[in-house]
C-alpha cells in the first residue's frame, strides 16, 4: 500500500505543473532561476521550471495525501521534494548543454522520484527496497506514458 501511495503522489507531482500550465496559460509562469545564467552561459534551470509548477506539485500532493491516508504535510513534502529533484535534473541537463525539452530518459524522472522516496521513506512507512521499487515503478511509468502524452498533446514535444 505504501508503494502505491508513493506512486500516486509522484504521479501527481509530475503532472500538476503540466496541468497548471494548461489551466493558467501565462499566469504565474516566472522561472525559478529568474533567467540566471552561469559561466557556461546556460540557464541555471531553464524557463520551464516555474514557481507555478513548484506550487502546483506541492499543493496537489498536499490535497491528495489525506485521501491516501497520509498527512497533508507529508504530501506537501513529497510534492516539493519531487520538484527539487526535477530542478536538480534540469541543472545537470543544462550543464551537459542539452537543449530545453531534450529527453534524457533516466535523468528526466529518476531524481524526481528518488529524492522524495529516499528522504521520506520512513515517514511513508517504506523499507529501503520498497522505496527503490517505487522509484523504479515511477521511472518505468513515465517512460511508457510519455509517448502517449505527447501524442495526446498533453505534454509539449521536446523538439
Amino acid at each position: 500500500m505504501a508503494v502505491l501511495q508513493l506512486l500516486v503522489l509522484l504521479t501527481l507531482a509530475n503532472s500538476a505543473p503540466v496541468a497548471a500550465s494548461h489551466l493558467c496559460g501565462d499566469l504565474w509562469q516566472q522561472p525559478i532561476d529568474g533567467g540566471l545564467r552561469l559561466r557556461d552561459e546556460a540557464p541555471l534551470f531553464g524557463r520551464s521550471k516555474t514557481w507555478r509548477g513548484l506550487a502546483a506539485a506541492t499543493l496537489a500532493c498536499a490535497l491528495a495525501a489525506p485521501a491516501l491516508g497520509l498527512a497533508w504535510t507529508l504530501g506537501a513534502q513529497v510534492g516539493a521534494l519531487a520538484m527539487l529533484g526535477d530542478l536538480a535534473a534540469s541543472f545537470v541537463k543544462r550543464r551537459l548543454q542539452l537543449p530545453a525539452g531534450a529527453r534524457a530518459p533516466r535523468l528526466d524522472s529518476l531524481p524526481e522520484a528518488l529524492l522524495p522516496a529516499w528522504c521520506l521513506r520512513e515517514d511513508l512507512g517504506l523499507s529501503a527496497g520498497e522505496a527503490l521499487l517505487g522509484v523504479l515503478g515511477f521511472v518505468l511509468a513515465v517512460r511508457l506514458a510519455s509517448p502517449l502524452l505527447y501524442r495526446l498533446r498533453l505534454r509539449p514535444r521536446p523538439w
